[in-house]
């Protein structure tokens, strides 16, 4: 199936604020010329998010993707202009730190500067003042100077872009309010207003915080929650007198107080030089997007809601403590801007499964939003955007994270944690538990230590198994490191070594691909060869037109028409469901055509990971069947029964250990668990939890999907190759594939080890080669078994020879490093082929 519609395609935006302007903008750009552009409100402010925005872009964050969205509206911005006008002041960015966590945190952000390839200084407290003089120095550790960041004037921007693309072709029509999404057998076909249908062959919402109303219209959930922020402007400051003009309205960087939850940017009006502060201190304060006044009927513009005094009082004497100046100042006026927060505080992008041709891309600040604008228009027109987008896309969400009362709890709590320091394994503490697999009450029982993902509790590690860790030699961590950790994981990681282990792999999802045209449909779609009997098993990729990988999937053939697969996350579900034989996605989780239906069978079932050199001997006597290797080898399946429970047993191992996953269904798992439990009681069998197999993985070299390798890299770069067989005839991505090898890559997904048994790594750290940064850590995690931390990161193909030494900037320390030959354990496979 192709995504690629004609060039005449009708498209049909809904929303000028910032992202439907820049979205017009950037396909016209692309020759789409036939793009209408509706607006509820007057153009070129409309009364949405964009028409308050105080136009703050900070390049720099944990998300590659939101990071490289924001430069790329940096670049843009920066290169427009309205009537003499810029679209954007690259005044620079300061963020500074008035605690010790907060001055570790801006190390860690200057890592990930360095990672993201973005400017960035640390500087003292002098520094800080020589570019903020209004600053009390003696309060500050110090900052962190983004040179390249700035103010975008979005309402100029948009006029800049709306005479672009209606140079075009493209038309913008304010006062156009949508009244409904026509539909025909699952396709859109047009847009309702007040004044009249227009016809399309795309919709695509851009309606900011309105995004629920349009999608309801359509049937398509939007998640995300409308919340009201504070913002502030001062009277005008002796202090600012002169260092502004009219035309740059401000000339000192951006200032961000994250310990009080503040940011500050000057203004300069015709009255003079004004404070602008906004707060994300104050309680979170949710807005029905159903129930927003039209522009006409608002007391200034609907996303304008009127200040809250009371809220901002705390936040305006952490202002004065920080910049004494406004002591003698007062708040002259201010409002509560309405804005966008999803569960994850990403957006969220791409087309409906349940209604063709509508897409979305909604929950984008002014911040991403050229970016995002030049992915959607890629994704249109291209098929794919040119970089990874899956932290954004629709379908990352399971369905019990789309309840309303979800989406409201989750973007509540990102609200209050936008300026927060947050650890990258700190889960949010509600709702929880939500989604529990069957051996819940036993994990509870061992004293699991969970963190979630996904809706799941999953166990890091488990208190019962403490006793194991007397006798164990572990550097010393440091705080940061040692959060949401334990050095139970190493006695677990041990256990699992040395004896056996069980894993509640519950989590990864699992799919069923079935009907008389279930092999030819998977074979189009994987890279591997699937064409084996069954009880083969085969580690296989998804790829796209352009050979990036979208998922890793391990596929068992359980009989002639019947496979499971286990996949990463919603999203392959989808892609596989749009590209179901009959070209057709079905509405549901599941299509049924062409001979083949497609269905996720994870809630309905469970799954155990039996690993350790004892495996075999805690399995072999529940069942009758023959679990010797010899009769039932590696990547092998076979159907049986473990005391009273029938299980799909695999002989799979994700830990480098011999072993077996073993799937039943989930009115069975906790039998299932008692009865490996029981029988594993002589051969000292534990729980074990994800820290230890972390720990375990990357000493074996498996690749983590999402971590490790993205669209954004093809096989032989990534080390997975092997998967590929082109000989097998035609698939998804073979010809773009055609031409490369390991041998043409120009980076690789390197494996590294620290030099200090002692040093710890984490993941996105900044690589240096011969003092320059090259890559950036993707896993890291300690490897017990070796003695010494393991990384993963992305370098050059001339640095990723073993033997090279590299560091690795941790919290401002470089670590040396080293690469090695990868696997690390056992790279003769001969204890998982035991």
């Amino acid at each position: 199936m192709s995504r690629t519609p004609a060039p005449s395609s009708r498209v049909v935006v809904i929303g000028a604020g910032i992202v439907g302007c820049s979205l017009a903008d950037e396909l016209t750009a692309r020759g789409w010329t036939e793009v209408t552009v509706l607006e509820q409100g007057p153009l070129p402010a409309p009364g949405g998010s964009t028409s308050h925005a105080p136009g703050l872009v900070f390049q720099t964050g944990p998300s590659k993707t939101l990071t490289e969205f924001a430069a790329y509206t940096v670049q843009k911005f920066g290169a427009l202009e309205v009537d003499g006008l810029p679209c954007f002041h690259q005044v620079g960015g300061l963020e500074i730190a008035t605690t010790e966590a907060r001055w570790a945190d801006l190390h860690r952000k200057a890592g990930l500067a360095a990672s993201w390839g973005v400017r960035g200084e640390l500087i003292g407290p002098q520094q800080c003042k020589e570019l903020w003089p209004m600053l009390d120095e003696t309060a500050l550790y110090g900052g962190f100077h983004t040179p390249d960041d700035g103010l975008a004037r979005a309402v100029l921007a948009c006029r800049a872009q709306i005479a672009r693309a209606e140079r075009r072709g493209a038309r913008f029509l304010e006062r156009h309010t949508v009244t409904g999404i026509e539909r025909e057998d699952g396709r859109v076909t047009g847009v309702t207003t007040d004044h009249g249908t227009f016809p399309a062959d795309h919709v695509v919402s851009a309606a900011g915080f309105w995004g629920p109303v349009i999608g309801a219209m359509a049937g398509v959930d939007v998640p995300l929650l409308p919340l009201a922020h504070q913002y502030a402007t001062t009277e005008p400051l002796p202090e600012l007198a002169g260092a502004n003009d009219p035309r740059t309205e401000a000339s000192k960087p951006i200032l961000r107080f994250q310990d009080r939850d503040l940011y500050f940017r000057a203004h300069r009006d015709s009255a003079g030089s004004r404070l602008g502060i906004g707060s994300y201190a104050h309680r979170p304060m949710p807005v029905d997007p159903f129930t927003v006044a039209a522009f006409d009927e608002a007391p200034v513009m609907p996303s304008s809601l009127p200040f809250t005094a009371e809220d901002f009082a705390p936040s305006w004497q952490d202002s004065i403590g920080l910049l004494p100046a406004l002591g003698a100042s007062r708040v002259a006026d201010g409002f509560n801007g309405v804005f966008s927060f999803t569960p994850d505080g990403m957006p969220v992008l791409g087309e409906s499964r349940e209604l063709r041709g509508f897409w979305l891309a909604e929950a984008v600040w002014v911040t991403h939003s050229a970016g995002v604008a030049r992915a959607v228009a890629e994704w249109m027109t291209d098929g794919r955007p040119a970089i990874d987008i899956h932290e954004c896309d629709l379908y990352r969400f399971e369905d019990a994270q789309r309840s309303p009362a979800y989406i409201a709890d989750r973007g509540a709590q990102n609200f209050i944690e936008v300026y927060d320091v947050i650890h990258p394994l700190q889960p949010m503490e509600q709702p929880r538990p939500l989604r529990t697999s069957p051996f819940y009450p036993r994990q509870q029982e061992l004293g699991a230590y969970f963190l979630e993902a996904g809706g799941w509790e999953r166990p890091h590690w488990y208190e019962a198994n403490a006793p194991l860790t007397e006798g164990l030699r572990l550097p010393e961590r440091d705080a940061w490191s040692a959060r949401y950790w334990s050095p139970i994981a190493a006695a677990e990681a041990k256990a699992t070594r040395e004896r056996v282990a069980l894993y509640d792999m519950t989590p990864l999802r699992r799919l069923e691909v079935t009907g008389p045209g279930a092999l030819a449909f998977l074979q189009r779609m994987t890279s591997n060869n699937l064409a084996k009997k069954p009880g083969a098993v085969t580690y296989t990729l998804l790829l796209d037109e352009s050979g990036g990988i979208r998922s890793d999937l391990t596929v068992a053939r359980l009989a002639p028409d019947r496979f499971q697969v286990g996949a990463n996350s919603g999203a392959d579900l989808d892609w596989l469901l749009r590209h179901a034989p009959d070209g057709g996605p079905s509405p549901s989780s599941e299509a049924e055509s062409g001979g083949v239906q497609v269905r996720d069978i994870t809630s309905g079932t469970c799954c155990i990971g039996v690993w350790g050199p004892l495996a075999r001997d805690l399995v072999q006597p529940l069942t009758r069947d023959d679990f010797s290797h010899q009769a039932f080898g590696y990547f092998r399946a076979q159907q049986t029964y473990l005391g009273h429970v029938p299980v799909t047993a695999m002989r799979l191992s994700y830990v480098g250990e011999l072993g077996w996953e073993l799937y039943t269904t989930a009115d069975l798992g906790l039998r299932l668990w008692d009865t490996l439990w029981e029988a594993g009681r002589e051969h000292g069998v534990i729980a074990a939890g994800r820290s230890a197999f972390n720990s375990l993985r990357l000493e074996k070299g498996y690749r983590s999907w999402g971590h490790d390798m993205t669209t954004e890299h093809n096989p032989y770069e990534t080390g997975v190759g092997f998967a590929v067989r082109p000989a097998k005839g035609d698939f998804l991505g073979r010809a773009a594939l055609d031409g490369r090898s390991e041998e043409t890559a120009t980076r690789r997904l390197t494996c590294l080890t620290l030099d200090d048994p002692a040093a710890v790594v984490l993941g996105k750290e900044p690589v240096f080669v011969d003092g320059t940064p090259a890559g950036y850590v993707t896993s890291a995690a300690y490897g017990y078994t070796l003695g010494r931390g393991i990384a993963y990161a992305w370098l050059p193909a001339g640095a990723a020879v073993p033997g090279t030494a590299v560091h690795i900037e941790y919290f401002g320390e470089k670590i040396p490093a080293t690469v090695r030959q990868e696997p690390l354990f056992d790279p003769q496979m001969e204890r998982i082929r035991r």
